[in-house]
């Protein structure tokens, strides 16, 4: 069996090329290294089992081998890699989602593509069933993300709909874990470097907004056993433990014995602007159709990825 993943080198693809070789797939990886880094591949460039293409998928382009599975993770994902990339941002979830489509169509393969929960915008409706249609700003900054994959979805389900494509939606709620870049201005890194080198926690807006924080090999078994099912509508993939970013601060400031101090600041910049006051995921459909929930609680997916960023500010 032979998968094709975009985005490849970015903190989730790297980890679901991981697993892919685990079962057995060969993967053909995909990427142009806009956000992501060629030290998560790094391990894998020997492995028989993987090839590793550097393009841009935005751009219209063919793999010569047939694949069973694509899988399209490619796009920048933190506030800051969209904001800084905002066209290219919008051509990943555009452009680059057809090309992907197309070669799936082409090979009569499965497709899956990742989503977010920010499909759901700032939400009314706390937590978010898929039968939620959201709360988005179409304009505002967050937009070219959050726009992106709300066409994404869209052209997904037009290509199943239309050419019996066996399509697959993965709906992604705040995941963290080793191999996030350390400055890609998202809470989980820059609360934990922060804590490790003695800095002072910046908390937005009072710290009362919520997140559902889910670890890496939790998502990416999910993600495996829907792109196993037959479900093709959307599915929430996360955990359902709700957590103010406060109360994750001072989780972050226990686990690394840090003497940072919580410092409450207002925000200069369009990353928190529509930003959510809560994200909690409703996992039924992901319980009853793949019999999957999360598995590991927030203390013990922070020790390792403590670990990890603190062996990166060691050697940098």
């Amino acid at each position: 069996m032979k998968v094709l993943i975009t985005g490849a080198s970015g903190f989730l693809g790297s980890h679901l090329c991981d697993k892919f070789i685990k079962e057995d797939y060969k993967v053909i990886a995909v990427d142009n290294f806009i956000t992501g880094n060629a030290d998560n591949l790094k391990h894998l460039k020997n492995n028989k089992n993987f090839k590793f293409y550097n393009f841009n998928v935005s751009d219209e382009f063919f793999i010569e081998e047939n694949v069973d599975a694509v899988l399209h993770f490619a796009s920048p994902a933190s506030p800051d890699a969209y904001l800084k990339n905002p066209i290219e941002t919008l051509k990943v979830g555009s452009y680059a989602t057809f090309n992907c489509l197309n070669i799936a169509k082409q090979n009569k393969a499965k497709f899956l593509m990742a989503s977010t929960s920010e499909v759901y915008g700032d939400p009314k409706v706390n937590p978010q069933p898929e039968s939620y249609w959201g709360n988005v700003n179409p304009v505002g900054p967050r937009s070219v993300y959050d726009e992106a994959k709300r066409f994404s979805e869209a052209a997904t389900m037009g290509y199943h709909r239309h050419f019996g494509l066996d399509t697959k939606i993965v709906r992604i709620f705040n995941t963290y874990g080793p191999r996030m870049a350390l400055g890609d201005g998202r809470v989980v890194p820059n609360f934990i470097y922060q804590a490790l080198k003695g800095l002072p926690i910046t908390i937005y807006k009072g710290g009362k907004q919520t997140r559902s924080f889910t670890y890496v090999d939790d998502l990416v078994d999910g993600i495996y056993k829907l792109l196993q099912s037959n479900e093709n509508m959307p599915v929430n993939i996360g955990n359902t433990t709700e957590t103010t970013i406060l109360d994750f601060a001072k989780k972050v400031i226990e686990l690394t014995n840090s003497k940072s101090e919580l410092t409450f600041v207002e925000p200069k910049d369009n990353r928190v602007v529509d930003d959510p006051k809560v994200r909690n995921p409703v996992i039924d459909r992901a319980k009853s159709i793949l019999n999957w929930q999360p598995t590991t609680s927030l203390e013990q997916g922070l020790k390792p990825t403590i670990d990890y960023f603190k062996g990166k500010i060691e050697s940098s």
